[in-house]
């Protein structure tokens, strides 16, 4: 696969390859080639060296005999972040990472689909950044994010449209669901808002007032 670095504007969304299952290659070519910044989890650096991308930084604990200074020459230049701190997972590390750069968004792939437990946590886990980096996680069916209190997004009818609750979210409003909410609540584990669907081609808009609400465009 192609290197990146056709853009180098740190406006652009960064992007992290953690260490789930793979996507498309096609959805990890379309990013990369929009990508300022790749960084790779120490845990997939092999998995991304066997499809010959030029990876940036290279972040983790870098535990189980794992040496990161064998990349320097094959990946020069690289960045190489040593993460000991135990109490986060190494994508959450790797926004932490971001956010001391200012960079304000990033997509994540590789982040589903392996390991049920490491998918919900790093799904969930996005929550506490709202404030400070937009994060975009993406696989082959699915694309998820964390809604601000109120959205507004195009879209063709019929796209397939998830909303999910962390905990509990409250006064929920849509316009041009097929399921429309008003004034609900959602609460994970006994009510979420999935398989709804775009009533018909125009904006889709949704607001609530507390809680954290992602939002999941699903493709069957």
């Amino acid at each position: 696969m192609s290197s990146h670095h056709i853009v180098r504007d740190d406006q652009e969304p960064a992007l992290i390859i953690a260490n789930g299952a793979s996507c498309d290659p096609e959805l990890l070519g379309q990013l990369l080639e929009w990508s300022p910044l790749v960084i790779v989890l120490d845990s997939a650096m092999e998995r991304v060296m066997e499809l010959g991308i030029k990876v940036d930084v290279l972040l983790g604990d870098f535990d189980r005999g794992f040496d990161p200074h064998q990349y320097k020459t094959s990946q020069y230049p690289i960045e190489i972040i040593h993460t000991p701190d135990q109490d986060k997972t190494d994508l959450e590390k790797a926004f932490d990472y971001l956010i001391g750069r200012k960079i304000p968004a990033v997509n994540v792939v590789w982040a589903t689909g392996k390991r049920t437990d490491h998918t919900i946590t790093n799904i969930t886990n996005i929550a506490r950044y709202r404030d400070t980096l937009k994060i975009v996680i993406l696989d082959d069916h699915s694309k998820v994010f964390l809604l601000p209190k109120k959205f507004e997004k195009w879209y063709t009818a019929n796209t397939p449209i998830s909303l999910i609750p962390i905990g509990d979210v409250t006064g929920i409003h849509s316009d041009n669901l097929f399921y429309p909410l008003q004034d609900d609540s959602l609460k994970i584990g006994y009510r979420t808002g999935s398989s709804n669907r775009v009533l018909e081609d125009g904006i889709v808009k949704i607001r609530h007032d507390k809680g954290d609400l992602l939002m999941m465009e699903c493709i069957d």
